[in-house]
């Protein structure tokens, strides 16, 4: 019969290089996210989704699906914690989208709603504004997708293409939070209620807290990080 291998796993801090907690007898098929739960013991308060680990302090974020005999890791593995603050649960995420939408098409469809001001033209004018955005939030995400790349020390940051929506990038860290807040005011405008646009606010500054995280982990990562984009509106916020 043949001897199982267990792995050591030392979790350390990224930025103070301490020691956060040690996994022994890890077995070899255990996933990231098995990982994460381990941690998670140790660390009630860094639930799994909250973590973000890496087998050098300033290269690529393990998936949680990437198992741990398949890295580039001996027997005795390091790996490095960074909190990634608050985050939405998929639960939490359903019930506020959800929840929002109801109330939104309960005003929209009323049969006391009134119409936009400005008739038709608003709507219309609107509309473009709406779709233009979404067209750049998908090419913004494409841009993103497309900026993977294997490795643990392999690090990028975006940077604008031959499509003319990502040009965004030569001014802001998170254009597609820009190109999601223009589609909501868009909408807003489009429907002229004030539910849309009190759901565009609070939105506008969620969005604006995960840009700046986004802004500042790009600063401090990169040293050529250009000095003229802001996190989510160009030469402003």
């Amino acid at each position: 019969m043949s001897r199982t291998t267990f792995f050591e796993v030392e979790i350390l801090d990224t930025e103070t290089k301490e020691q956060l907690c040690f996994l022994d007898k890890v077995e070899p098929h255990s996933s990231i996210g098995d990982i994460k739960i381990f941690f998670h013991k140790s660390y009630p308060k860094w639930y799994p989704a909250r973590q973000a680990l890496r087998l050098d302090p300033k290269g690529n974020t393990l998936r949680d699906e990437d198992v741990l005999q398949n890295l580039p890791v001996g027997t005795s593995a390091t790996m490095y914690f960074r909190d990634l603050g608050p985050q939405l649960r998929w639960t939490m995420n359903c019930a506020y989208y959800w929840g929002f939408a109801a109330w939104l098409a309960y005003y929209i469809n009323h049969p006391l709603y009134t119409p936009p001001s400005y008739g038709d033209a608003q709507v219309n004018y609107a509309l473009i504004v709406f779709v233009l955005c979404e067209a750049g939030n998908f090419s913004i995400h494409w841009s993103l997708n497309s900026l993977r790349c294997e490795g643990p020390k392999c690090r990028k940051f975006p940077h604008p293409s031959k499509n003319p929506f990502t040009w965004l990038f030569f001014f802001v860290s998170c254009p597609n939070y820009t190109y999601e807040v223009g589609a909501w005011v868009g909408l807003s405008i489009m429907t002229q209620c004030v539910p849309v646009a009190l759901f565009t606010f609070v939105g506008f500054i969620q969005m604006t807290i995960w840009a700046k995280g986004k802004h500042k982990t790009y600063t401090r990562e990169f040293k050529d990080y250009p000095n003229l984009r802001m996190p989510i509106l160009p030469f402003i916020l």
